[in-house]
């Protein structure tokens, strides 16, 4: 008796050879960035960490191998491209179409903040400035490619970009061939499908491992049928995206292991630690593959580990406040709320038991008016730099032996 053959799985729309090849095209105009063990990081976590410096690209992101690798199929009469993105995709679209002579238009929502609008302008782009929100500015951007005849180049659901996202993790696996997972962030999808599509095809078993923010999580709710809200100010904007794409789930859905979601605090922890420890500059987005180690280590504990940082576009005031959250956080600056009495020397008391305690003052705020304190109390807030968290509570004790009212003001 004959036995019937099980059926077979449908193929996927990208495979290892679309990634190969895509490779092949790419790989002259675009910076095999290095893949480094980082050992601080290896001791912090628990597991063994390889970072891939995406951040070191020309546009500072990876998005460019999967623009450029689109931009290379495109047929030689083509008149232009149009893509809708206030970010990297924008940026490293716009830098290889100009380098190629095809010109290129990139519709930004009217709140995209100006130093991306001026870089990708750098870049030789058209910008146009449509809409509050990007869907306004993607439906200008498809209204635009009909009238002109243009070319769109979608972010990350188009299985050109999938391929050449997916080099990354070709360069991670030549550099350290024998990593157990691979954790990579999740916007759209673009980054995580083409490196998976890599990763389960190699001969020894990677596992591969989503993050999204918390505030985002899209793909985790269309694989796992859960309807968790996305929406909010995250740090992570480069995976911020409601509606990741339909090639990218079906990808993501066989062949990802896991998604993780990681919170705001985590991301902010990421980012500072990469500066101080590896002294490489990374967006919230670029530092969610560390987030999720951070936020997770008994699961990645004792593996090797490999981490994309997949850009370094961040705003150089959002990051002043990051890394100062993290030093208030760490007990390094602190703001002090102490009660006084409004007579003459009592600011003096107060700061010489900082100069006794060895404390830096950094800034001092007096408050008589808006106080519910007695017309004769005063209410002082003194920013403070110290050593470490017992230096602060050493600080704090002795303040309180004075018979001082002292509390700290504590970051969320």
């Amino acid at each position: 008796m004959a036995t019937q053959s099980a059926p077979t799985a449908p193929a996927l729309p990208v495979s290892l050879d679309d990634v190969v090849a895509a490779r092949m095209r790419i790989m002259d105009s675009i910076v095999a960035t290095p893949t480094l063990v980082s050992r601080t990081l290896s001791d912090l976590t628990g597991a063994t960490v390889y970072l891939k410096f995406e951040n070191l690209q020309f546009t500072a992101a990876y998005k460019e191998r999967g623009a450029l690798n689109t931009l290379l199929q495109l047929p030689a009469n083509t008149s232009g491209v149009i893509a809708a993105s206030a970010g990297n995709h924008a940026q490293g679209l716009s830098y290889h179409a100009n380098r190629l002579g095809i010109p290129s238009t990139i519709v930004m929502p009217k709140n995209t903040p100006i130093v991306k609008v001026t870089q990708t302008q750098g870049h030789g782009a058209t910008v146009i400035l449509e809409g509050e929100t990007f869907d306004a500015a993607y439906a200008h951007a498809r209204k635009l490619e009909a009238e002109q005849g243009l070319t769109f180049v979608h972010p990350f659901d188009d299985p050109r970009i999938i391929a050449g996202q997916g080099t990354v993790a070709l360069e991670m696996l030549e550099a350290v061939p024998d990593l157990d997972t691979l954790v990579v962030p999740i916007g759209g999808g673009g980054l995580i499908s083409g490196m998976a599509t890599v990763a389960k095809a190699q001969a020894h078993p990677i596992e591969v491992i989503g993050v999204q923010a918390e505030l985002y999580p899209s793909m985790y709710n269309q694989i796992n049928g859960t309807e968790m809200p996305c929406a909010g100010d995250t740090l992570a904007e480069g995976i911020a995206v409601k509606v990741p794409g339909g090639i990218t789930r079906e990808i993501v859905a066989a062949l990802t292991d896991d998604i993780v979601l990681v919170g705001e605090r985590r991301l902010e922890e990421a980012v500072s630690l990469l500066l101080q420890i590896e002294k490489t500059v990374v967006e919230g987005a670029g530092a969610a593959g560390l987030a999720a180690l951070l936020s997770e280590p008994e699961r990645f504990r004792g593996k090797k580990v490999g981490i994309v940082l997949c850009g370094g576009n961040i705003d150089t005031r959002l990051l002043a406040n990051v890394l100062l959250r993290d030093l208030a956080r760490s007990g390094r600056l602190a703001r002090l709320r102490v009660r006084l009495q409004d007579r003459p020397g009592a600011l003096f008391h107060v700061a010489r038991i900082f100069h006794e305690q060895g404390v830096n003052i950094i800034e001092v705020y007096h408050q008589r008016i808006f106080t519910t304190l007695p017309a004769k109390g005063l209410i002082t807030d003194i920013e403070c730099e110290t050593r470490d968290r017992a230096h602060l509570e050493r600080l704090m004790t002795a303040l309180r032996r004075a018979q001082y009212e002292v509390s700290q003001t504590e970051l969320a």
